[in-house]
């Protein structure tokens, strides 16, 4: 999983699923996660938290996260995906902070949040203002009983955290291997073997997986023309952006869009 751009038009996504390996990556949304079945190690920068049964964690919009499973358990987790527009009055905070500790132990964690996370989870065409109101309820949780501190200081001196950032912010502009190297000051064969053992791809296949990411984002959410998007992605020709988009979805951009419009 590289960086992920949602914008779902409800404002929620969720997910019940067995968890897997994920390598550090952010998304624009409030992420809250909550344990079923078994276990799962969250990490949050250079830390790692281990979640049992009954654990709850929140990780706020462009915050580098991953996750690994260990051992042969059955594990099961559920992932919602909220958009921190919906929540005005949260917004500012959600932006500037991140929990200090994002994970809440079972013990600690309110039975009211338990039973908002599974409405949230089981929901499939529920009352927008229900919705809403259930979330608003995690994360009045969230801020009266979890210590915040600036984003800033998660993960600054961690490299691989450094490097998913520097993407994320420049992914649109020409950028390379050397320059980043140069910018983050650490060797581009550091950067090298990091990309490789990290995230199983090289330096532009890794870039090229968060443009491609962002613009299938853009292709279900706008009516953008697929050239402009191309361009907004930081692709250098339509000709580029439409093989690197047929060999992971094969498919075409302007095939992908139909496909969606069909769906609706």
């Amino acid at each position: 999983m590289l960086l992920v751009y949602e914008n779902k038009n409800t404002g929620l996504s969720s997910e019940w699923k067995e968890p897997v390996h994920v390598p550090p990556h952010l998304h624009e949304a409030i992420e809250v996660v909550y344990v079923t079945d078994g276990e799962v190690e969250l990490g949050v920068g250079p830390e790692l938290f281990h979640m049992d049964e009954g654990d709850f964690a929140i990780i706020f919009p462009n915050v580098i996260h991953h996750y690994q499973v260990f051992g042969q358990k059955k594990n099961k987790v559920i992932y919602l995906y909220l958009d921190p527009k919906l929540f005005p009055s949260y917004y500012k905070e959600l932006q500037n902070y991140s929990p200090e500790n994002p994970v809440v132990k079972k013990r600690k964690v309110h039975p009211d949040v338990v039973n908002a996370i599974k409405y949230l989870a089981e929901i499939t065409d529920g009352n927008p203002m229900l919705i809403k109101a259930y979330a608003q309820m995690i994360l009045a949780y969230v801020f009266t009983t979890m210590p915040l501190i600036d984003k800033s200081a998660v993960g600054r001196d961690d490299l691989i955290y450094n490097a998913v950032e520097y993407v994320a912010k420049n992914f649109r502009e020409n950028i390379s291997l050397e320059k980043m190297a140069y910018e983050l000051c650490v060797s581009k064969y550091v950067l090298s073997r990091m990309f490789a053992k990290t995230f199983h791809c090289n330096f532009s296949k890794y870039v090229n997986g968060v443009r491609l990411n962002y613009a299938v984002a853009e292709l279900e959410n706008s009516m953008d023309s697929i050239t402009n998007i191309c361009l907004d992605c930081g692709f250098e020709s339509q000709r580029t952006f439409n093989r690197v988009f047929k060999d992971r979805y094969k498919i075409t951009p302007r095939e992908y869009r139909k496909r969606m419009e069909h769906d609706k």
